[in-house]
This record gives structure tokens, C-alpha cells and sequence, in this order.
């Protein structure tokens, strides 16, 4: 009697095991399996400090300039988007380090720029939102 009921038991759970992994092949994919949280709180960051002015879209110009590809654009650049003197000469281009920087502290990077009252975000926060450019730059 035993036996019958190990023997049942070890076949039941083949049969949920084979049907659970059916059900994961067969499900939709959802967007938090595409999308690691790590991307989900990077763009957080560029929504919450920079969606105001900024768009990652190609020729949407706001208060700022666009971002897209920003990453490896000499700075002060896009042709269509009126630049401060001081960014026009800053004589650099983005990288992470350099954008990372200028979002902690703006006027230190590029003293006489035209983002005011932006004072800064967090080491932290500039890091994602770098990483979130660099990631919709990518596209």
C-alpha cells in the first residue's frame, strides 16, 4: 500500500511539474520579464529629474535639448536648439562620467549654463539616469 501511494504521489507531481512548465512556455511574456527593475527605476530617475525639459525622442526639443544619443555628442552641438555661449565652447564630448557629473553638479561642469534653477540630483540618481540615456540611446 505504500508503494501504490509513493508511486501516485511521484506521479502527480511529474504531472503538475509537466503542467506548470507548459503554462510558462505558453504564457505571454509580461514586461517585467523583458525589462529588468533596473531599467524600470532607471527611467523613474530621467522622469522624476529630467522629462520637464528633456525628451530622449530625436528633434523634440523643450526647455533643453533633446537626449537622444547624447552619449559620444560634443556638447552644446545639436543644431537646432539654442545653447548657452558657455556649453557651445565647453569643447567636450558627453560621456558617462562627464553627463553623471553634470547632473550632480551642473555649474561645476560647465559653469554658465542655462539650466537654472536646476542645482542637481544625487550621485545615485545621476548614474541611473546616465544609464537609462545610454540604454535609449541604444535604440
Amino acid at each position: 500500500m505504500r508503494s501504490r501511494l509513493q508511486t501516485l504521489r511521484g506521479s502527480w507531481l511529474r504531472t503538475i511539474a509537466a503542467a506548470g512548465a507548459v503554462t510558462l512556455l505558453l504564457s505571454p511574456p509580461s514586461s517585467h520579464a523583458q525589462q529588468p527593475a533596473g531599467d524600470e527605476a532607471a527611467h523613474q530617475a530621467f522622469n522624476n529629474s529630467c522629462r520637464t525639459c528633456h525628451s530622449v525622442k530625436e528633434g523634440d526639443n523643450r526647455l533643453g535639448p533633446n537626449l537622444n544619443k547624447i552619449l559620444g555628442r560634443k556638447a552644446g552641438s545639436l543644431p537646432d536648439y539654442n545653447y548657452s555661449s558657455a556649453m557651445k565652447d565647453a569643447g567636450f564630448v558627453w560621456d558617462q562620467d562627464k553627463l553623471t557629473r553634470f547632473m550632480v553638479k551642473p555649474d561645476e561642469v560647465v559653469s554658465g549654463n542655462k539650466m537654472q534653477p536646476y542645482g542637481g540630483i544625487s550621485a545615485e540618481e545621476a548614474a541611473k539616469v546616465a544609464a537609462y540615456l545610454q540604454a535609449a540611446g541604444a535604440q
